[in-house]
């Protein structure tokens, strides 16, 4: 089981989701969470709602996104994430920067060897994100790509 911890990175915090928070957002009342207008996005609840391990990513003490794993930790030590972010905050790196500090964290926990990442196929700024991250694509199916990042850091 993943026990999120704060993360840090130049600009960010990754902020691990209390289970009151996240029940709260996921009823639509945002007034515990300090937001940027395009927070939550069309993707959050959802995400929110399967994510065993849930981030909220603030720049500024402002969430603008969220990140997670989808889904437990499986038989090879691998376990796949999720993110996204705000409309108004894609663009500036902040994808590539989350993805980096939450997939190197994960790589320190004990019984994680990979770790997955899944984007539609057409969905170039986030597989950008990805393959900056250190991400290599593993395969193509039905309009989504699979990425993969594996070993220590």
């Amino acid at each position: 089981m993943i026990r999120p911890e704060a993360i840090a990175t130049p600009r960010l915090a990754l902020v691990p989701a209390s289970i009151e928070i996240a029940r709260a957002v996921l009823a639509g009342d945002l007034s515990a969470v300090a937001h940027a207008a395009g927070w939550p996005h069309a993707d959050t609840l959802d995400a929110m709602r399967i994510a065993p391990a849930i981030w909220f990513v603030a720049l500024g003490g402002v969430v603008i996104g969220e990140c997670g794993t989808v889904g437990q930790i499986d038989n090879a030590g691998g376990v796949e994430i999720g993110y996204g972010l705000a409309a108004e905050h894609r663009g500036a790196g902040y994808g590539t920067e989350l993805v980096q500090a939450l997939s190197r964290w994960l790589l320190r926990q004990q019984g994680i060897a990979r770790v997955l990442a899944a984007a539609e196929a057409g969905n170039m700024p986030s597989r950008r994100a990805l393959e900056r991250a250190g991400f290599v694509l593993e395969r193509s199916e039905g309009g989504r790509v699979w990425y993969a990042l594996a070993g220590a850091l």
